[in-house]
Parts: structure tokens; sequence; C-alpha cells
């Protein structure tokens, strides 16, 4: 678990780290450099799961060995469904990461949101829905590692 409390934002608990695959972990299906082993790292304090609608099919393979679960959802109202998978986890306790359309919705109810912007770029929409965003995953990672930065950040 990581604990933090950030002044006029509130006191997280988060047990649950949500993320999508292409375009947050990954670019054109090809996981990012670096990501599998701040995963692993991650996995020792939080549950890690990645939500996603595989669309290059290569989420297995990358993530074939780390410590995570990953869920491949089925074409159709992918926003619902992962907004549904955060709440079944407990959305107060659930660190969201995202970059699509379809993630916007997790990333509202998530405790934290987060957006990143990599080589497939940002939704506007999740952009809005989002409590931090990030320039790639890397940076997005080492703010669970390093909470003092998102007091950083989203303190008033």
């Amino acid at each position: 678990m990581i604990q933090v409390d950030i002044p006029d934002f509130g006191q997280l608990a988060l047990a649950h780290l949500v993320l999508d695959y292409n375009g947050t972990l990954a670019v054109d299906g090809s996981l990012a450099p670096g990501v599998a082993d701040a995963l692993t790292a991650l996995a020792g304090v939080l549950s890690v799961h990645v939500v996603t609608a595989d669309t290059f099919g290569l989420a297995g393979d990358a993530l074939a060995g780390l410590p995570i679960t990953l869920t491949i959802l089925p074409p159709g109202r992918q926003d619902i469904a992962k907004q549904e998978y955060v709440a079944e986890l407990g959305a107060s306790r659930t660190v969201a990461v995202g970059n699509g359309r379809n993630d916007r919705l997790m990333l509202a109810d998530a405790a934290l949101g987060v957006a990143v912007i990599m080589g497939e770029g940002i939704a506007g929409v999740t952009l809005a829905a989002a409590d931090v965003v990030c320039s790639g995953i890397s940076d997005a990672l080492a703010l669970l590692s390093h909470p003092k930065r998102l007091v950083a950040t989203l303190r008033s």
C-alpha cells in the first residue's frame, strides 16, 4: 500500500494500480523501456492490473512473467468495462493510468487518475479527467515510487 497525505487534496491509501496498455505502457504494441522493471517493483506494494483492448495483440507476450493481472476486453463499451473494473477493486484505493478516450471514466473515478502522453497522444477528455498528467509512463510510475512528487503537484 502507498499512503500519502496531500494538503487540500486528501489522504491517499492506494492498494491497486490499474493501467491501460497501448499508448500507456506501450507504443505500437511494444512495451516502453524500463516498464517491466518498474511494474515488478511496484507489485511489491500494489496489486498491478493491466486492462486493455490489446489493439495490436501483443500485451500477453509483452507482459508474460510479470507480477500483474492482465485483462483483455472485448470490443464495445470498453470505457464502462474499465470503470467497472476500478469500481470492483475499490475506486477509493485505486490509482488508474491511461491515455485513451476509453480510459477517461476510470481516471475520473479512481482516487488518483494519471494521464500519460506518449507516441499515441492523449484524448482530450482523458486529459481533463486526470488529476496528474505525465509526459511518459516512466514519470507516471515514478510518482508512485516517490509519492512526495504527488504532494508537490497536487497540494493547494
